[in-house]
């Protein structure tokens, strides 16, 4: 993060490492959705737990973040900007954690047949929290990179809409209960809500990258 941080190595030492468990959040989240799909609820659990703790780690680093911005009075010009973008990725963390955990609290039921459209759904979204970790680095580093890996948020949401009404047309279709319909479109619906966070972090940080062009 040299181009924002150039007198400033630990914060940008500690920005790096809360970004990389927000990484360590979707990587975690792709496991454990494929581990539920297969039936393997024990290793879903571990997953739960590490995805609880990094998210409770990432919480501790975020705030000592904020508080060397406002202690040590650094970055002044773009503290407000760093302090939001921090807030909302901590936002999709946080959204994947829980969303990961209901999973093993209320052991949904899915349509075999559509089982495979719910990991196809998990890895596009978590790409786009991927590609989001990118763009907030590029921040950092070279603010020229920030469109392209935006605009790959963008294609990322916008495919995770397609797949979601994919699977709720196909559920909404099927005899079976409505609670079981309404069970599964609520979890297609909360792994596509972690897309649309990722986006939203993306158009903060549109605005962000503006001001710091002026």
């Amino acid at each position: 993060m040299p181009v924002l941080f150039k007198k400033t190595k630990a914060l940008e030492k500690k920005i790096d490492d809360y970004l990389d468990h927000v990484i360590k959040g979707a990587f975690l989240f792709r496991l454990g959705i494929k581990y539920y799909m297969d039936g393997d609820l024990e290793e879903l659990e571990k997953r739960i737990k590490s995805i609880s703790e990094c998210e409770s780690d990432g919480d501790k680093l975020r705030r000592d973040i904020e508080s060397s911005l406002y202690t040590e009075t650094l970055i002044p010009e773009s503290r407000g900007d760093v302090l939001g973008l921090l807030e909302a990725c901590d936002r999709v963390l946080n959204i994947t954690a829980e969303t990961l955990s209901q999973f093993y609290i209320e052991l949904p039921y899915f349509l075999p047949e559509i089982k495979e459209n719910y990991i196809t759904l998990t890895e596009v979204s978590m790409n786009a929290v991927d590609e989001m970790v990118s763009a907030v680095r590029a921040y950092f580093n070279d603010v020229t990179n920030i469109r392209d890996y935006i605009r790959k948020v963008q294609l990322s949401e916008s495919e995770s809409d397609k797949i979601a009404r994919k699977i709720k047309r196909v559920v909404f279709r099927t005899d079976i209960q409505l609670s079981q319909k309404m069970h599964m479109r609520y979890f297609a619906l909360h792994i596509e809500i972690i897309a649309d966070e990722a986006e939203d972090v993306c158009d903060r940080l549109s605005i962000a990258a503006i001001k710091r062009s002026l």
